[in-house]
């Protein structure tokens, strides 16, 4: 992507009324929005967050969905999921918005128990030992999950990367949080659940037409 195109995507993100970028200080300084999420959205509906939604066709896909639900799609880079906010805009769907931020702050953007759920869609897996810090999946920001989800809320992470799949699956039996589900070929498994197979991303369709496993685990945090 040039940067010209970069920079108009950015300036229409400031104009899109479904896209928020609260600065790292504002954040740090108590966020407006944290515990009053409802009030964006202007109803009581459970809110689910995906984290490091990309282009946001996860986020939009289940909006579309489940026009009873709330979604926020999470990412640090604005000019990916502008065309995300693009969309929701341009097909009005008003149970979407998204949130320009690092994910290492979530605790600081909502409240305790404010989340339902929380997807994790095809996160850059950090293979390298000194980027573990990094991995959306590590004991920090599992906790910090925890922090926002309500008592009965669960995660899914769902991923290419069978070092991610195995690794996620090691530290929660080692923790002892509650596995709901877990398998290494969601496409494979004929009774995986119709919420993470019926929804797929561009790459995703493509790592599936070259054979590619695609990997889920959805858990429940218990601390």
């Amino acid at each position: 992507m040039g940067s010209k195109n970069k920079l108009k995507r950015f300036r229409e993100n400031e104009t899109f009324k479904n896209v928020i970028q609260p600065t790292r200080s504002e954040v740090l300084k108590g966020f407006y929005l944290k515990g009053k999420w409802n009030s964006f959205f202007k109803n009581d509906n459970p809110i689910i967050l995906e984290l490091g939604c990309g282009k946001g066709e996860y986020t939009i896909a289940l909006a579309r969905k489940n026009p009873n639900i709330n979604y926020i799609g999470i990412d640090i880079k604005g000019a990916r999921f502008w065309r995300g906010a693009k969309t929701a805009l341009e097909e009005n769907l008003t149970n979407v918005c998204f949130l320009r931020t690092q994910i290492e702050l979530i605790d600081l953007l909502f409240a305790e128990n404010e989340v339902s759920e929380i997807w994790i869609t095809f996160p850059d897996p950090q293979i390298k030992y000194k980027r573990t810090k990094h991995r959306l999946t590590n004991s920090d920001f599992l906790k910090k999950y925890h922090t926002i989800l309500k008592p009965e809320g669960v995660v899914h992470l769902k991923t290419d990367s069978e070092f991610m799949h195995g690794y996620t699956l090691g530290l929660l039996h080692g923790e002892g949080h509650e596995i709901i589900y877990a398998h290494h070929n969601i496409y494979k498994n004929y009774v995986s659940p119709a919420e993470v197979t019926s929804t797929q991303t561009f790459y995703e369709s493509q790592y599936l037409e070259t054979g590619k496993p695609i990997t889920y685990i959805k858990f429940r945090l218990q601390y």
